[in-house]
């Protein structure tokens, strides 16, 4: 969003005024507008959140193109919204936030004049060195911060094994009863390459590996899940999601093993989809990486 600077020389002063006053309001009912598209979201999904696989108000989205991978969660959280607009409005904590993902390896915010940038290594779900795992660049970008509404944007345009155009992107409305409604988007495009070297893991160490959205039903009438990239996007968008939520239950350092042993528990909650490993196997990993992250690579 570009930023309209009120302040300039007496000379230009009665013109900046009017271009700011005529732009606030279109401003202004932009960001209402937003808030009120994501209140009418929440109120579409009503029966889903009330009723669904993961017995709380989430629901899970997923498509596939031919290029693109994208994986929506909405859900309510017991999180009052200037909570979460606090804690989610801060490039350097949602590197603490991050790196409860089981892929991510570190993570450290840059800020340079108007430009912040989080430097992402995403590797294996094991310790690895940081030279052997590739690095992403995300642009954060706070698009909208009212008090009622936010909307925060990670954008990068290239990642690894022939990835591009990375998107997350966080939208939140306050809601009653100290409630907030999220809307959390995961999506990135895919090469040909990208696509071959999906397929060899989904061959090797991802086959069997299931998604949450049922296709069906077995013989013996249990859900029949999707498998395959599709059920890989949704893997990942839901741990991103515990991420966020987790983060907004134990937020800051001192709540540090908090936080590792509640994103742990909540993902063990959808074992079926999410278990790598073992409790302790995870926190130790994790531990040595957070204390990687406090000192730029």
């Amino acid at each position: 969003m570009k930023k309209i600077l009120c302040t300039n020389p007496i000379n230009t002063l009665n013109r900046l005024l009017l271009t700011c006053l005529a732009a606030s309001p279109s401003i202004a009912l932009a960001n209402a507008d937003a808030a009120m598209t994501l209140r009418q979201k929440h109120a579409s999904l009503g029966p889903q959140l009330r009723q669904n696989q993961f017995r709380k108000p989430l629901v899970l989205d997923s498509l596939q193109s031919a290029k693109r991978l994208q994986g929506d969660v909405y859900a309510v959280v017991d999180h009052p919204f200037n909570k979460v607009s606090v804690g989610l409005n801060n490039p350097g904590n949602w590197c603490d936030l991050l790196l409860l993902h089981i892929n991510t390896k570190y993570c450290h915010a840059e800020s340079a004049q108007s430009d912040t940038v989080l430097k992402l290594n995403f590797g294996k779900k094991t310790p690895g060195e940081l030279e052997d795992v590739p690095q992403v660049e995300f642009q954060y970008k706070p698009a909208s911060v009212t008090s009622e509404y936010l909307d925060i944007g990670l954008d990068a345009k290239n990642g690894p094994l022939g990835t591009s155009n990375y998107r997350i992107r966080l939208q939140a409305v306050a809601l009653p009863n100290a409630q907030t409604f999220l809307h959390l988007s995961y999506a990135y495009d895919t090469s040909f390459p990208g696509r071959l070297a999906m397929q060899t893991y989904l061959g090797t160490v991802g086959s069997g590996k299931i998604g949450f959205t049922a296709v069906g039903k077995q013989e013996d009438g249990r859900p029949d899940y999707i498998d395959g990239v599709r059920a890989m996007v949704e893997r990942n968008t839901m741990r991103f999601y515990l991420a966020v939520d987790t983060y907004l239950a134990f937020p800051g350092a001192a709540q540090l093993e908090k936080r590792l042993y509640g994103w742990f528990m909540a993902t063990e909650r959808y074992a079926l989809q999410l278990h790598e490993m073992d409790k302790d196997t995870y926190l130790q990993m994790k531990r040595a990486e957070y204390i990687r992250q406090q000192t730029p690579q």
